[in-house]
């Protein structure tokens, strides 16, 4: 059995051959591969996934390394999409692993066929690009799937998985909320996110990034790999 093959063994133990034919099968895109989505991007295609699409704009910075899937002292620099797109095809050599450097905004909504994927995944950080998302989002017939703010948290036991209109706690689905109901634009079905009701306070402070909040690994992965989880479930469940 060749490698590519091989590795899903235990996968294929618990969910059968059937699910992960299913898996392998499902197109998945995922915005934002930062603290969240970088995680959730590698928990995929360890569990199956081959046909993967991750977009982002950024370059590795050294302030990613603390908690980025793919940031380390050799890839500072670097475009974020193409590193971690190298490490998935490390993992998976036969897997469709398409990198976009780009952001999603008004302007470029038209370049990515939302309604071309099974799976859409929202790890975006900015609140008007992340509001675009969802509203288009649920207009497809894509499973979508959102994370809320996974800095200032630092315990894993208060990260949560509920409705949207049900998040409690959380600053950015309260300004996403807000947003919505100013705009009289609502997303046009429910959908899941990961969220903590934690909120600490910055103890430090940085005069190069004064606005920035503080961030910690755990926190960040737990977050992407629960998004990598409800897609797990989810073809599972329809199975």
């Amino acid at each position: 059995m060749a490698i590519e093959q091989d590795y899903l063994r235990r996968s294929e133990l618990l969910l059968g051959e059937e699910t992960m034919r299913r898996i392998a099968d499902k197109r998945v895109i995922i915005f934002g591969v930062g603290g969240v989505g970088s995680w959730c991007a590698e928990s995929l295609v360890r569990s199956g996934v081959s046909k993967l699409t991750i977009v982002d704009s950024d370059s590795v910075c050294v302030t990613n390394i603390n908690r980025q899937l793919m940031a380390t002292t050799k890839t500072v620099g670097l475009v974020k999409v193409d590193v971690l797109r190298e490490r998935l095809l490390a993992i998976n050599p036969s897997a469709e692993i398409t990198a976009m450097q780009k952001v999603f905004t008004q302007e470029t909504a038209g370049d990515f066929d939302l309604g071309g994927y099974d799976y859409i995944i929202d790890a975006i950080d900015s609140l008007k690009d992340k509001a675009l998302l969802i509203l288009m989002a649920c207009q497809t017939k894509a499973t979508f799937f959102s994370s809320m703010g996974a800095a200032l948290k630092m315990d894993p036991l208060r990260i949560k998985v509920t409705e949207f209109w049900k998040v409690q706690g959380d600053p950015l689905a309260r300004a996403l909320r807000k947003k919505f109901k100013s705009q009289h634009l609502f997303p046009k079905r429910k959908f899941q996110c990961v969220y903590s009701d934690e909120l600490l306070e910055n103890k430090g402070n940085n005069p190069s990034e004064p606005r920035a909040n503080g961030t910690v690994v755990h926190v960040t992965a737990i977050f992407g790999f629960m998004l990598a989880g409800l897609v797990m479930q989810d073809i599972n469940l329809s199975c």
